[in-house]
């Protein structure tokens, strides 16, 4: 199943072909009308096209129109302004299109969808908890691998973890001097995180700390069996705590490959730079300088006493993904300060020769009014105090609200309620626009918010739970019918999901599907207002069953790509 704009456009392409032979024109585009008298869709082909056809684009829109003959899809065309077609629907085409609707499944053909799209996302650091600075890249990356599946991509998420670096020697030293086992026994990453605070603190009276440290870390990166058992079991409790926050999140991944698992690639990564004349030395470490044109700072790939570097570990990362997928884009997520980071070592890839296509899709930050969060401050909000919050919340409401509900149930909705709040409050956010954190906002169940969605596909659910009760339940074969003033934009709107779906991935904008969403609820909920369904005559009933339980699928599906769960009952 198409987009409507498809099968639109391939009207117009044998018009075209008959009315202006042997031209090479611009591709006709078909966009959304900006208003519903201006028709469902329209498209300026004629003003595109005008100085190659020659002639007026008014002239050029009325040849068109008189060459498209008579067919399912459009009950009429209009010339508007200096050439604009407005293309108006039948109902009869439009209801046709709403019942195949979540039945069928959608196509992109237009798409090149070979090979693995490799998404780097969430990417906590061990022995760290995760923390509310981490949700954006966790939520957005999901949301748009979600997206990214949903137009037939076939997608490989992994979670880059920081399981490498200065830390480890830190926590080992922390680990000998000042862990509590009881303490490390009942939540073993808070314990770590607390031994590392204790370690920043005191290596700060005590410098000669940071020499052990980095002694502990050169035995490690030797193979020392003591060090190295210690480094896995860190690795082991830390993923351990953030599996559980990743399946409440339904967040899934397909590799963990940290930055531990690239290490013995970095070297050849080396070998390589420096054969081609691209990574030279410069005061004792190995250096890439970029063309002035580029208005890049130079990179730095290995230190003057031989470690490696986030740069390094990231070409490293890329030359992995080349030799052992089929790549058709690698995609990262990670915040607006590591813009300068991505755009040296994708330079550096493309100086290597290895034509791959790599997209950054930076956010912004997410800070407290008064600053960025810092465990080393200790002003952070745990990920899971969040949820747990969101839960609670959800819970409060549904108790004053629905009360007769069994707890089990009460307990389930409030789980599914909070954590979509959370989410959805930070996707219908620009992505690239900073977020100040507050409770009451990202925890709002008024407007434009998870649980009003949630609450109108909870409402649709009890309609058709309704008209079953009164023997009326949905039937698949009957036909929707628009004949009130209000079916119509409900309607016509809700064909318009592939479309928002595709506008989304490709901009990688999970707020512009949330936009839709939230004005398909709106369009709903003034169709439900509007027209009564279960005391209406069969033909009339039946068919409004049908676009209700579209709208319902639709908002399902819709919530799906965004990572978030729907409730029969709220």
């Amino acid at each position: 199943m198409l987009r409507i704009e498809k099968y639109i456009e391939r009207i117009l392409k044998n018009a075209i072909e008959k009315a202006f032979p042997n031209k090479e024109l611009k591709p006709i585009e078909i966009t959304i009308a900006t208003n519903e008298k201006f028709g469902d869709f329209q498209s300026n082909f004629a003003m595109m096209n005008s100085k190659i056809i020659g002639g007026n684009p008014r002239k050029i829109a009325e040849d068109l129109v008189n060459n498209i003959p008579e067919n399912d899809i459009i009950e009429k065309l209009e010339i508007a302004g200096p050439g604009f077609i407005n293309i108006f629907l039948k109902n009869s085409y439009v209801s046709e299109y709403v019942r195949k609707m979540t039945t069928e499944k959608y196509q992109f053909t237009e798409l090149n969808t070979d090979g693995d799209i490799i998404i780097d996302y969430s990417s906590p650091n061990i022995a760290k908890r995760m923390h509310i600075g981490h949700l954006r890249s966790t939520i957005i990356g999901d949301s748009v691998k979600r997206l990214c599946n949903f137009l037939g991509y076939h997608t490989v998420a992994d979670n880059h973890i920081g399981d490498w670096g200065t830390q480890f020697g830190k926590l080992i030293v922390g680990y000998h001097k000042w862990l509590d086992k009881d303490a490390y026994q009942k939540n073993p990453i808070e314990e770590l995180e607390r031994v590392y605070v204790e370690f920043t603190k005191e290596s700060e009276k005590n410098p000669e700390l940071e020499d052990i440290a980095r002694e502990e870390l050169k035995k490690l990166q030797d193979g020392d069996e003591e060090n190295y058992k210690l480094w896995q079991e860190f690795i082991k409790v830390s993923l351990e705590e953030y599996n559980k926050l990743y399946e409440r999140m339904d967040v899934h991944f397909d590799t963990y490959y940290g930055e531990s698992f690239y290490h013995p690639i970095m070297p050849k990564v080396i070998d390589e730079l420096v054969e081609k004349g691209l990574a030279v030395e410069d005061q004792g470490a190995k250096v890439v300088f970029f063309d002035e044109k580029e208005n890049l700072h130079p990179c730095i790939v290995q230190k003057k006493d031989g470690a490696f570097l986030y740069s390094t570990s990231d070409i490293a990362t890329i030359k992995f993904r080349k030799e052992n997928y089929n790549v058709n884009k690698i995609i990262y997520l990670t915040d607006e300060r590591q813009q300068d980071h991505f755009k040296q070592f994708f330079k550096i890839t493309e100086m290597l020769g290895w034509d791959i296509e790599k997209v950054h899709i930076w956010f912004g930050i997410m800070r407290f009014a008064d600053g960025v969060f810092s465990t080393r401050k200790g002003n952070v909000i745990r990920l899971e105090q969040l949820l747990d919050e969101g839960k609670k919340k959800a819970l409060e409401i549904i108790e004053e609200k629905n009360s007769s509900l069994s707890d089990e149930e009460k307990d389930n909705i409030a789980e599914v309620v909070g954590i979509g709040a959370i989410k959805y409050a930070d996707l219908s956010q620009n992505r690239q626009s900073p977020i100040i954190f507050e409770w009451d906002k990202i925890l709002s169940f008024e407007g434009n918010t998870a649980p009003y969605l949630q609450y109108s596909y909870a409402r649709i659910q009890s309609i058709l739970r309704k008209a079953e009760e009164l023997g009326k339940a949905l039937d698949e074969n009957k036909e929707i019918q628009i004949i009130d003033k209000n079916e119509r934009p409900l309607s016509t709107y809700l064909t318009l999901f592939p479309t928002m779906a595709l506008k989304a991935g490709e901009a990688y904008k999970p707020n512009l599907l949330t936009d839709y969403l939230f004005e398909l609820a709106k369009k709903f909920n003034t169709f439900y207002n509007s027209c009564p369904i279960l005391n209406q005559e069969d033909n009339i009933l039946y068919s409004r069953l049908l676009l209700i339980d579209r709208v319902a699928k639709t908002l399902k599906e819709g919530l799906n790509l965004l990572g978030i769960k729907t409730v029969n009952r709220m």
